[in-house]
């Protein structure tokens, strides 16, 4: 099995600034009137203790799981325009309510978080997973949450500020 080192080394990882290590591994040569590319996609390394912080796109992003350190899951949290929150696990058991796929609709806030199973060893606990972004993503549409979101919805507090840039 893998460190999340050697795949950050293997995979040529850099630094995501939501937290993470990414690397794009698709540009559509496709554009989309103007200089937007039909979709993109890129390998994404979620490792104890980082999260993803909650943030949005203007474009459908698919999760795919591709590893993770034994009973490792990743739960990646959506909070929809209409302020519902919900949540998949990205994981190899289904009978456990796990899925290899999933995707956050344009337009929902969105984090992910390292979900390891209780008893389960916690030191180098990880999720290699890959992001297929359409039409594909571009910074300029990148928004990064901030206290704004806490009062507009104010029941998810708790998680909206453990789930943001530190």
């Amino acid at each position: 099995m893998r460190t999340s080192q050697q795949w950050i080394e293997e995979l040529g990882l850099k630094p995501h600034p939501e937290g993470g290590f990414y690397r794009q591994t698709y540009r559509s040569p496709q554009l989309l009137g103007g200089p937007r590319p039909l979709s993109t996609g890129i390998y994404y390394l979620l490792k104890l203790p980082d999260y993803s912080a909650f943030h949005k796109i203007d474009a459908d992003e698919m999760w795919h799981l591709y590893a993770a350190s034994p009973l490792t899951r990743l739960r990646v949290w959506r909070i929809n325009p209409a302020g519902e929150l919900s949540s998949f696990l990205l994981g190899t058991e289904p009978h456990r309510g796990e899925v290899f796929q999933d995707v956050v609709p344009a337009g929902d806030w969105f984090a992910a978080e390292i979900d390891v199973l209780e008893g389960a060893p916690t030191d180098d606990a990880y999720a290699l997973v890959g992001c297929t972004v359409s039409p594909g993503f571009q910074f300029e549409e990148f928004q990064l949450a901030d206290e704004a979101l806490t009062r507009r919805w104010p029941e998810h507090a708790p998680l909206l500020r453990r789930l943001a840039i530190r």
